[in-house]
């Protein structure tokens, strides 16, 4: 069995479909680009698909991961493609890789975060951040199906920064006044680092900290995107390729894909 793993997104108002609603797709992507996938044993067998830590419902990502099992060996690179273009835009299988190393879900030591925070200033959002950072702990409590859990939001945080706003004439946003051009609010751009702890600690905990340390209330929802996830470098606070290994350990040369199996006309 050749087994895949692949990145894909979660864009625009695709952001807000739930991790179910993506394995429906993607069975359905499956299915179109009639993929050999292979199946698990037993009464009612199972295509062979892992999913690694799925973004929350309504939080946009570029780094989100799942790995294949396949019957046939298939070039990864034509595979990718043919499920992207099965797939809606926003949506968007970006990289493949032939699986070379084990241990893929340990490698995802944490994950990158941008939350845009319309409303609030940089200066704000700056004095908010080194508040929170001076802190030893921040407790902060979220609701669960167990009930009120309380934890803490500081530990999980390797890295947390305000980025300068981007000059771009069709964006929403100019550098120069740090303002909406749409609303002419002040709006401020977070970069947040956080490791995957248990209990996992989302950025939506860390806006809770935020609040309650330095009393920041955004005064509309925080948009917020996962730019990557994996290996994390605790003395640079970055988040590097989880795929690296992988990639590394290929042989050189493209792989050499199977024909595909003829189908039976109905």
């Amino acid at each position: 069995m050749q087994r895949i793993r692949l990145r894909y997104t979660k864009r625009g108002r695709l952001r807000f479909t739930s991790h179910r609603d993506f394995q429906r797709a993607f069975e359905r992507a499956l299915r179109r680009s009639a993929v050999p996938m292979a199946y698990s044993a037993g009464f009612t067998p199972h295509p062979k698909v892992s999913y690694a830590n799925a973004a929350p419902t309504g939080v946009a990502s570029e780094a989100e991961y799942l790995e294949i099992g396949l019957a046939d060996v298939r070039d990864p690179e034509q595979l990718r493609a043919q499920l992207d273009a099965s797939l809606p835009n926003g949506l968007d299988v970006i990289d493949a890789v032939e699986v070379r190393t084990p241990n893929f879900v340990e490698r995802l030591e944490a994950s990158e975060w941008q939350v845009r925070l319309d409303g609030v200033t940089p200066e704000e959002a700056a004095r908010a951040a080194a508040v929170f950072l001076a802190e030893e702990r921040v407790e902060v409590e979220r609701l669960t199906k167990n009930g009120v859990r309380v934890f803490d939001a500081r530990g999980a945080v390797a890295a947390l920064e305000i980025l300068p706003l981007q000059v771009d004439a069709g964006a929403d946003t100019v550098g120069e006044g740090a303002r909406d051009v749409r609303t002419a609010r002040p709006c401020a751009i977070l970069r947040l680092v956080v490791r995957h702890a248990t209990p996992a600690v989302r950025p939506d905990d860390v806006l809770s900290g935020l609040r309650a340390t330095a009393d920041l209330a955004p005064p509309v929802p925080a948009e917020v995107t996962r730019l990557a996830q994996g290996p994390l470098d605790e003395e640079t606070g970055t988040v590097t390729d989880p795929l690296a290994l992988d990639r590394a350990a290929a042989p050189a040369g493209p792989v050499a894909a199977a024909e595909p199996r003829a189908t039976a006309s109905a």
